[in-house]
């Protein structure tokens, strides 16, 4: 073609990315790969072929690990765990700098080697993951740097199992070992079956940036040796992939202590107002969908775009797909990749071709032999089609309409994921009205697709919970300092002595405002320590819960408003309790028999002054990211939350759990103290008069292992607590996979209600998502 031709046609050529050096490094391995465990490569075992995407050929042969392999590694990182951790963070530090140093002078080599591997094209590897994965090693290294002084009551939680996907191989490498290794943890990794060879070359730094041995672990192989690391005996298990798998990692680590962060799917809105830049929001549709082939758990594959552009918009959509280039993913020029596997091709053609509604439109542009699949468009479909409820996980974007900013919330929250969503407008107040109305863990306002190292990551729910990156993206590869000591069980007294107030008091159960009858028509006597008859304690069963439920979700208002508001009911329940505190604490010695009920009252009173003190000070943050905006990291209510209050603490522990949730804007599902409930029925007349609103906070009572179940199964609760000293945390957990609920359980440990342990950043962390809200400014 002559210089005149590509001026007429402005048609691109060519332009190869060399695999030279990528294919000399595997010939230089010796193109058959073992694990790495202890520093070292291990011999290879039985292996699999590893593929190029686009043409099929074999690249290497990579190891299936066996259990033996991934006990060796598991052991290699528990012996080397407690220096890795004193190594204290600088140590760290200067070693996380050295690994993101290696990286970048060996960036093209990743590049190449992830675009052989994956089938992405060359420039989103280039330009986007490697840049990234070094990013989150630098920002980690300041990470360790700072623990120490930022973080002074947490260490680490000892050795970290980690299963990545293969849409971003290094990149999740990046997100998942970056933050463990900083915050002194040990690391057993398992990348994906379809991309193993970036991890391999990423073990091969290790060894040249210093890496003690053990620190880093790398096992390959299928599905089978994820299982593995699951149940190997592992302190936290990191997962990012589909929600099917997640759900039952959550069910295989129930009741096992260990701590569990889920990045799942997505089915993310991508919503166009119809004062938007219209030739911006289709450009950054492009990056939203077709971006990896649409092999992205967060792709904007659901288009709601108004209804008075929507006709000009698709057209101006159609024309920019025609001009999409699909092929070799190490030509430059190329916009749309491989499909990583014949497997996912097959699926996502299934799909489309299953579907008999809308109208499809293909990208009119050529699509090679073998893994490719073309940028496809499918208009008119209804709200319930399952392409629209569906995660493809492809290049496959699913488009309706609507009318007014309330119907486009509505359509866009009409879905059981919550990871990502794109506003496009250009009315700025639009924009940051809808954001915080999105379910979804990151909002981009007139962009998409955007991603940091110093910015949370991760959705609600069944998009899963936990954060990668930031300042909250650390808590979860940490504890508090100390070892907690065992709870023992809290019995209730038992007796057959007379009434202690011979004018009966009916303790009531609480819902939506008002005292109720329970559902069963069953009561218990309580008695106190010397078997007197301290009153009668309603029993509630699954409808009472049904009907707290419904009560709570219907008091969703208190979420909107103001922490001075939430704080000066908070403030208005001490004052009222504090006039009735003889009254209490006599309640609590004649329950509990220790004489500390007047203590235990003064606690209460003070931790209803903590939170609502609290409730309008707990701020997000605005991230420095590299881009000209800025990323707000906005506190929002985690919705409807049961709790499960402790026993040994009756009031304080009541309160303790009930408070933060209030002044955070959840409304509250509370199981009362079960050996000693009637300090918690006394409280609802402080609620009564405190002007709490009805719903925001429902008193149940009766047994703790007969609710849970029903809480933690509930499909409206948004997330599930039980301090009980019934260790119910195992039927919780596993209760909870069902949509893929929060759960903080107490794994039968004790906690000092009446000390630091009792209050504070903790309780605001469960009681709160982060949702990230990028802005981009500047014409």
């Amino acid at each position: 073609m002559t210089v005149k031709e590509i001026f007429t046609s402005m048609d691109y050529g060519p332009a190869p990315e060399s695999a030279a050096e990528a294919l000399a490094w595997l010939v230089d391995m010796g193109d058959r790969f073992g694990h790495f465990i202890d520093g070292a490569f291990t011999p290879p075992g039985e292996t699999f072929d590893s593929r190029n995407p686009a043409t099929g050929e074999v690249l290497a042969q990579v190891t299936q690990a066996t259990q033996a392999d991934v006990d060796a590694a598991v052991a290699a990182a528990r012996r080397a765990q407690p220096k890795w951790q004193a190594l204290g963070g600088h140590g760290r530090a200067r070693i996380l700098y050295a690994i993101a140093r290696l990286m970048q002078k060996q960036s093209r080599l990743f590049a190449v080697l992830e675009s052989l591997d994956n089938g992405k094209p060359i420039r989103e590897s280039r330009d986007i993951d490697v840049p990234l994965a070094q990013r989150h090693f630098y920002y980690h290294a300041g990470m360790a740097q700072l623990m120490e002084v930022e973080l002074p009551d947490r260490q680490a939680l000892g050795v970290c199992g980690q299963i990545v996907p293969w849409n971003f191989p290094l990149l999740m490498l990046a997100w998942k070992i970056a933050p463990a290794l900083a915050m002194g943890n040990t690391v057993v990794l398992k990348p994906a079956e379809y991309t193993s060879l970036t991890a391999l070359l990423f073990a091969d730094i290790c060894r040249q940036s210093g890496v003690p041995k053990g620190v880093v672990n790398i096992v390959t192989g299928d599905g089978r040796v994820g299982e593995m690391i699951v149940n190997a005996p592992v302190d936290k298990i990191a997962f990012t992939g589909s929600t099917a798998v997640g759900r039952r990692i959550r069910e295989a680590t129930a009741g096992s202590g260990k701590a569990l962060t889920l990045e799942l799917g997505g089915k993310s809105p991508y919503i166009v107002f119809d004062d938007a830049d219209i030739d911006s929001a289709v450009e950054g549709l492009v990056d939203a969908i077709w971006f990896n082939q649409g092999q992205v758990c967060c792709a904007g594959s659901r288009l709601l775009v108004q209804e008075g552009i929507a006709e000009r918009f698709h057209a101006k959509l159609r024309a920019r797909m025609d001009g999409l280039r699909i092929g070799d993913p190490l030509d430059k020029c190329i916009d749309v990749g491989a499909i990583v596997d014949p497997k996912q091709l097959a699926r996502i053609t299934a799909l489309v071709d299953g579907n008999k509604e809308g109208e499809v439109y293909r990208a009119a542009t050529p699509v090679p032999q073998g893994c490719f699949y073309p940028p496809t468009l499918i208009t008119g479909l209804s709200t319930a089609s399952p392409l629209m409820q569906e995660e493809i996980f492809g290049p496959v974007l699913v488009s309706t309409t609507f009318r007014t900013p309330a119907e486009a919330v509505e359509i866009a929250n009409n879905t059981r994921y919550g990871l990502a969503a794109s506003v496009w407008s250009e009315n700025i107040n639009l924009a940051l009205d809808i954001a915080p109305k999105l379910a979804a863990g990151v909002v981009w306002v007139n962009g998409t697709n955007m991603f940091d190292a110093a910015a949370g990551f991760g959705g609600v729910r069944e998009s899963g919970f936990g954060r990668e990156g930031g300042w909250e993206g650390l808590t979860a590869y940490t504890r508090p300092r100390g070892a907690a000591k065992a709870l023992k069980p809290v019995a209730p007294f038992e007796g057959n002595g007379a009434p202690a107030d011979p004018l009966d008091r009916t303790a009531k159960l609480y819902i939506g405002g008002k005292q109720a009858r329970p559902d069963g028509g069953y009561s218990r006597p309580v008695h106190g320590p010397r078997g007197a008859l301290l009153g009668h304690v309603s029993l509630a069963n699954r409808k009472d819960v049904r009907n707290a439920v419904e009560a709570a979700n219907a008091a969703r208002g208190w979420g909107r408003t103001t922490g001075h508001l939430r704080g000066q009911i908070l403030y208005y329940m001490a004052e009222n309790l504090s006039a009735r505190a003889p009254e209490f604490a006599a309640r609590l010695d004649a329950m509990t028999g220790n004489r500390k009920g007047k203590a235990e009252v003064e606690a209460s009173i003070r931790r209803l002054f903590t939170y609502a003190a609290w409730a309008d000070k707990y701020d997000g943050a605005v991230h420095n990211v590299p881009i000209r905006g800025v990323a707000l990291a906005m506190h929002e209510p985690v919705g409807t939350v049961a709790a499960l209050c402790p026993d040994e603490a009756p009031l304080l522990g009541f309160v303790s759990v009930m408070a933060p949730l209030m002044a955070m804007g959840n409304r509250a599902v509370l199981v009362a103290s079960e050996p000693f409930p009637l300090a918690a029925t006394d409280l609802i007349q402080v609620l009564e008069t405190s002007d709490v609103p009805a719903g925001v906070v429902n008193i149940l009572t009766g047994s703790h292992a007969e609710l849970a179940p029903t809480l933690a199964r509930h499909l409206d609760i948004d997330a599930v607590w039980s301090f009980s000293s019934t260790d119910l945390s195992g039927t919780i957990e596993k209760a909870a996979a069902g949509n893929l609920k929060r759960a903080w359980v107490n794994h039968a440990r004790a906690r000092d209600w009446s000390g630091p342990a009792g209050e504070g950043r903790p309780f605001l962390e469960a009681a709160t998502e982060v949702k990230n809200i990028w802005i981009p400014y500047g014409e």
